[in-house]
């Protein structure tokens, strides 16, 4: 074994450790949270069933459905509850390796963009959800039982809340696309009549056609990227400062 493949060697086996490790905390959360998976499914689906007409019901189409469904949902939140023990994990691995100008940057960075993630899963939750729900189930024609099935709901929430946690992560994103040089802050203020139409395209892509629901989903997407553009602005002073101390 040369000299040269020791240190990948051991980066191999710390990296492998911390995965282990994250591995091992998700699993923790998911059997704490095992025995909760009906309630915590019925506390999903309740911005749809307050709005479930007399005639309708849910349904489970598939045998393993009543086991799986929950289940899934179980699994995923045991994962988002333990994405910041994963993300610690990762910037203990890679943190060695930067600049203190960089870690800087970078703690900040890690702790908005965990917490904007979890603020775009409330938002989906409490917002986007009730809207999305209280447009299908009026639009349906007479005579039609609404009945949607449980797999379906939990896939097409989960698409909501994904969709949402990452549209959240606009400043962090306009913060270090400014940082690594791909675009200024003065070119992101010039495009800012795109970016507003932008959002409202966004918005009526993913919410019922109409024009209360576009405008709740595309104002805060774009408040969010002058956000990024006002926190961008304080990358001049904080790069001089480290050039002055290099």
């Amino acid at each position: 074994m040369t000299d040269q493949e020791q240190p990948l060697i051991a980066h191999l086996v710390e990296l492998r450790n911390r995965l282990l490790r994250a591995v091992l905390l998700v699993l923790v959360i998911f059997a704490g949270l095992f025995y909760f998976a009906n309630d915590l499914y019925l506390i999903l689906v309740e911005p749809l069933s307050v709005l479930m007409p007399v005639e309708g019901q849910m349904i489970a189409t598939g045998v393993a459905s009543p086991f799986l469904v929950p289940f899934k949902l179980t699994f995923v939140l045991a994962v988002l509850a333990a994405v910041p023990f994963i993300l610690h994990q990762i910037w203990a691995f890679i943190s060695p390796g930067l600049y203190q100008h960089e870690k800087k940057f970078a703690i900040p960075l890690l702790l908005s963009s965990i917490l904007l993630f979890y603020a775009g899963i409330a938002f989906a939750y409490f917002v986007v959800l009730p809207l999305v729900f209280g447009f299908f189930t009026g639009v349906g024609p007479e005579g039609i039982s609404f009945m949607p099935d449980i797999s379906n709901i939990l896939d097409f929430s989960l698409k909501i809340f994904f969709a949402f946690g990452i549209a959240f992560e606009i400043p962090v994103a306009t913060f270090l696309m400014v940082l690594s040089g791909m675009t200024t802050v003065e070119s992101l203020s010039g495009k800012r009549p795109y970016i507003f139409l932008g959002c409202f395209v966004v918005g009526m892509l993913v919410t019922p056609p109409d024009v209360i629901s576009q405008t709740i989903l595309a104002l805060p997407m774009y408040l969010l990227f002058e956000a990024g553009v006002l926190a961008s602005r304080l990358i001049r002073p904080q790069q001089a400062e480290a050039s002055e101390a290099d």
